[in-house]
């Protein structure tokens, strides 16, 4: 089978391959193609995938290219990660909206809005191209803000595009884990929207484990999330959201802490990045040694700034274990191909699972996976505090999908205006403004 990575110079492809060349079952991957519009990238990842492969037996064969129709031909699968204006464009997005007082976290409120103005456009040409050129492959999108793009790409390929990511499913393990649950035998009552999300139940041989789990400090300490939101605000919640609703609920402190920085997320993995590749174009028969010592030091780094603001300390190791959204994929291409059930926590359309929400909203749910694709389960209703946050973030990415398709500066203003972590209309003015000032991308939608 041929698998086609839109993004294929980017920093996380390797992550991908690693998990194909564990898979050796009957029907496996066995053609790669990388697809990126910068050659140099697409050269340094392909470097770092040959030396991956040194080692292995019958590895899938890489070839890269940087003409996307040639990439897409005979695809049976397409993973879409880009990343529209690179990451300069992701401390722009930061940047401006730490300078008028907010949060710019890349898919979380006005950052994730800029993000999402410049890629959607973008996604919705690939998934044309897609229905065009490869209309039996299935599209796994990783392209962030994931669940927005998802839904922008569903007109043109229908449920055969899956947004995925891997926040769900580690926040199941990892609770699971701290119960001492085996986590693949568990089922995870988790549900809301991407980066906007709450487990609310945790089912093991037909037992909810979950109020054990609440009630025991030294098990909820035991990993990210319960050292990242404390106990007691576990306690009041009833549920373990995910790890992204920090910026919500320590929303001042974040930014605070975010303010105090010398250098944003983006800024930080612009330049280490940027150094990778540099040193991959100079030695690329160190490859491979150079992108494991920049991804330790990344994941090392993750939402650095939440934990200091929780008194979290450093990640534990077992956080950052392998099963992340490369294993997620590797596991939803094996349902879908060979009819393998499964059953993983995706971004699909609703169909009526949240009453809160129509059946076309793209939702953040546990699905059953086989060779027709994902179907919603049923799962535990949203409570009243939940669909209000829920249903508020849907309408900002619905009217940022509007204004990107149309290019209506009136539907960019409301994204930014309603998001929850904007608190102003006027400051939604200022920022969509200014993100027209300094991304080129947003230039349409000056006043």
């Amino acid at each position: 089978m041929k698998l086609t990575i839109l993004g294929g110079g980017g920093f996380r492809v390797p992550l991908v391959y690693h998990a194909l060349l564990g898979d050796r079952g009957s029907g496996r991957i066995t053609s790669v193609v990388l697809y990126d519009a910068d050659p140099s990238r697409l050269s340094a990842v392909a470097a770092v995938l040959r030396q991956q492969a040194a080692a292995a037996l019958d590895p899938p064969v890489v070839t890269a290219t940087t003409d996307l129709d040639d990439a897409l031909r005979g695809a049976d699968f397409v993973f879409s990660a880009i990343r529209v204006g690179g990451l300069e464009g992701r401390t722009v997005d930061e940047r401006v909206a730490l300078d008028l007082g907010v949060l710019g976290q890349e898919t979380v409120g006005a950052g994730g809005i800029a993000y999402g103005l410049r890629t959607l456009p973008v996604a919705v040409q690939i998934a044309q191209r897609i229905a065009a050129v490869a209309p039996d492959a299935w599209t796994i999108n990783f392209t962030n803000p994931a669940g927005m793009v998802t839904e922008a790409m569903i007109p043109y390929l229908g449920d055969r595009v899956i947004g995925i990511c891997d926040s769900p499913s580690g926040l199941g393990r990892r609770a699971a884990a701290a119960l001492g649950v085996d986590p693949s035998t568990a089922f995870y009552d988790y549900a809301g929207l991407n980066h906007l999300g709450w487990l609310r139940g945790l089912r093991s041989e037909g037992v909810d484990r979950l109020p054990d789990l609440l009630q025991s400090a030294d098990a909820l300490t035991s990993f990210e999330e319960g050292r990242l939101f404390g106990a007691d605000w576990l306690r009041s919640l009833g549920a373990i959201p995910n790890e992204y609703l920090h910026y919500y609920y320590f929303a001042r402190e974040t930014l605070a802490a975010v303010q105090g920085v010398r250098q944003t997320r983006g800024a930080f993995l612009l330049e280490q990045q940027a150094a990778f590749y540099a040193e991959t174009g100079e030695h690329p028969e160190q490859a491979l040694e150079l992108w494991q010592k920049t991804r330790a030091e990344r994941e090392a780094t993750y939402m650095v700034e939440s934990r200091e603001v929780a008194d979290a300390g450093e990640r534990d190791e077992r956080d950052m274990a392998a099963g992340g959204y490369e294993q997620v994929a590797l596991s939803l291409m094996r349902a879908i191909a060979h009819n393998e059930r499964a059953s993983l926590i995706l971004n699909v359309r609703n169909r009526g699972t949240l009453r809160h929400l129509d059946d076309d909203a793209v939702v953040e749910i546990p699905c059953t996976v086989d060779a027709n694709g994902a179907l919603p389960v049923t799962v535990s209703q949203l409570t009243d505090h939940q669909a209000g946050l829920v249903c508020a973030v849907k309408a900002v990415e619905r009217s940022t999908i509007e204004a990107a398709g149309a290019g209506s500066r009136s539907a960019a203003l409301r994204a930014f205006a309603w998001h929850p972590l904007v608190d102003s209309a006027t400051v939604g003015r200022r920022l969509l403004d200014a993100y027209a000032d300094h991304l080129p991308g947003l230039a349409r939608f000056r006043a």
